[in-house]
């Protein structure tokens, strides 16, 4: 497959984190699926490799790093264990990058060091539970009581909720649907913090997805990141990178089920000879090639873009609505491939297509990509 061509640092990253990915991430990954093991041994690997801290400045004892190489990294890391994958593209894109971006330097100088070298896990608190794609509809409140803030509200589909020490929270501190809205760094040991229902979920079973209660949760008042009432603005922000995380994660699945079905298609023998000599098998990983290569493009332009520090908001979207439909397309041509035996537990193929369906799910529903995509076409020609 075509690439563009990388220069020799990130190409190093790149097989760095495919190298433990395979050695590491890939024997590991199934066990976890089946037992619901949170990957923890393995995210605190990637942290010693620097890949926890990739999105930190450097000032704060991590890499510096932009989206490209985080993408490449989330690719890899995807292609061997999609619950260890979105564990860290939403530790890196949605807490560390907004604290980086937005944080006073205390909050940098308290937090960023502590994620980038793995000793805590961060996640994002947005999802309400009349709250998905319409994120405005915030029920979780924040109040100012002297020098603090009181947060009630409950939280759901907390990436890594249960295993954080720290989330970004989201709460309404005004009435405004938009500008109401504010974030907040909430230290998960502070009173009145909970986690509540860990969900069982079809795919990425082995990353934790829990809900969080906030009862009277008190925080101190330099706990809010940027200014009251820019939160919702910073949401979307923060989500034009996690869309492009996502999209890596995306990448990383499909490319596992072309693979797999590559080495399938040439062992397996029907007729008295390898499956992979039929014209119909042969077009399935034609297509399955081609698909993956052009999202993979859609994924580094997008990156490229934010990395240029140009609007990439609409090519983000872009990016991971390709690359979302190519996963899930690949791991079910991947299972077909496989006919029976990809229909067990025996190859990593059922794993590949239960994993693909959430990435079209968060970060933004491939209908709100559609949107996005949508109104930023009319928009530019208005």
């Amino acid at each position: 497959m075509v690439d563009f061509t990388l220069d020799e640092d990130l190409e190093l990253l790149r097989q760095t984190a495919r190298d433990y990915a395979t050695d590491v991430l890939a024997p590991k990954a199934a066990h976890a699926d089946a037992n619901g093991e949170f990957p923890l041994e393995q995210f605190r690997g990637l942290a010693g490799l620097g890949f926890a801290g990739m999105s930190v400045p450097e000032e704060f004892g991590g890499a510096g790093l932009g989206s490209l190489a985080l993408a490449l990294v989330l690719e890899e890391v995807n292609a061997a264990c999609a619950s260890t994958g979105v564990t860290l593209s939403v530790h890196c894109s949605l807490v560390c990058g907004p604290i980086a971006k937005h944080g006073t330097d205390e909050q940098k100088q308290t937090w960023l060091p502590r994620l980038a070298s793995g000793e805590i896990i961060g996640a994002y608190a947005l999802t309400e539970p009349d709250a998905g794609s319409d994120a405005a509809n915030q029920k979780t409140t924040a109040v100012r009581d002297g020098d603090e803030w009181v947060l009630n509200g409950t939280k759901i589909f907390v990436t890594s909720g249960s295993h954080a020490g720290l989330v970004i929270v989201y709460a309404r501190t005004g009435e405004h649907r938009t500008r109401g809205i504010s974030a907040f760094l909430v230290d998960p040991k502070a009173p009145g913090f909970e986690i509540g229902t860990i969900e069982k979920k079809m795919g990425i079973r082995a990353s934790s997805t829990a809900e969080i209660v906030l009862s009277d949760c008190r925080i101190p008042s330099g706990a809010l990141l940027g200014e009251e009432g820019m939160g919702f603005h910073l949401a979307l922000e923060t989500l034009d990178s996690g869309r492009i995380g996502i999209a890596s994660q995306a990448l990383g699945i499909a490319r596992a089920s072309l693979e797999a079905s590559i080495k399938y298609a040439g062992e397996r023998e029907q007729f008295g000879r390898p499956i992979g000599d039929f014209q119909a098998i042969q077009w399935k990983l034609a297509d399955m090639a081609t698909e993956i290569d052009a999202a993979r493009f859609l994924v580094w332009r997008a990156a490229t873009l934010r990395d240029a520090g140009e609007p990439h908001g609409q090519a983000a979207s872009m990016a991971k609505l390709k690359a979302s439909r190519v996963a899930n397309d690949a791991a079910q041509e991947a299972v077909q491939i496989h006919g029976g035996a990809g229909y067990t537990t025996e190859f990593p193929v059922e794993r590949y297509m239960r994993d693909a369906r959430i990435t079209e799910i968060y970060e933004g529903a491939t209908d709100i990509q559609r949107l996005v995509i949508a109104r930023g076409l009319l928009a530019a020609n208005e």
